[in-house]
């Protein structure tokens, strides 16, 4: 058995550890997480900026013992997902309310809040060393059928969330990418206007 990779970002400027050291693996230990260790980082998700203070987030949380839900979400995750996803301890979809409660207009900064909220979900859950991967590769209408969402409410990402686990454990295809280096654009290719990184 190995041991959980470690792929802290190579930064080109200081950065804090929780940052440096979240990635979204594929692996995961069988470990439980318990419900307390849950509660954390729900609560984190809770306190994230919104437009408005509107907080468009929910989420759907199944643990694999609650049988049925977490077996509902594997089941809505795309075939390219489910084998290592399966693994995971916990399973979530994140939600978004597309529309302003006090009006009932569109409110089109509702991802970007989920996002936002499921970013510091992922810094919570880093702080107390899990790891989670969020994936765009759910099929949203078998969530809203298999879950009975309501009318303006979108399924937004599925969120595995669970202790480190054996890369050992994945097959050849996400092994690989499991070990791989971390990769991103450099600052120059996404950074415009008066700011200059030399």
């Amino acid at each position: 058995m190995s041991e959980p990779s470690n792929k802290s970002a190579a930064t080109r400027y200081p950065v804090h550890a929780l940052i440096r050291d979240c990635w979204s693996p594929r692996a995961f230990a069988t470990r439980p997480v318990d419900r307390e260790t849950l509660g954390s980082l729900l609560e984190a998700a809770r306190w994230s900026a919104s437009c408005n203070n509107e907080q468009p987030w929910s989420f759907i949380v199944a643990r694999k013992e609650d049988g049925p839900a977490f077996e509902q979400i594997l089941h809505c995750l795309v075939s390219g997902n489910q084998p290592w996803a399966q693994s995971a301890p916990v399973l979530m979809i994140s939600l978004a309310r597309t529309t302003f409660a006090a009006n009932s207009k569109p409110n089109q900064h509702a991802w970007h809040d989920v996002g936002a909220a499921t970013a510091q979900l992922t810094l919570q859950a880093t702080s107390l060393g899990l790891r989670v991967h969020p994936m765009a590769g759910v099929d949203r209408d078998c969530i809203r059928a298999g879950f009975s969402l309501p009318e303006g409410i979108e399924a937004v990402t599925a969120i595995a969330v669970g202790w480190p686990g054996d890369p050992e454990s994945l097959s050849e295809r996400y092994r690989e990418r499991e070990k791989s280096p971390r990769e991103r654009k450099s600052l120059d290719e996404m950074v415009f206007g008066g700011w200059s990184g030399e």
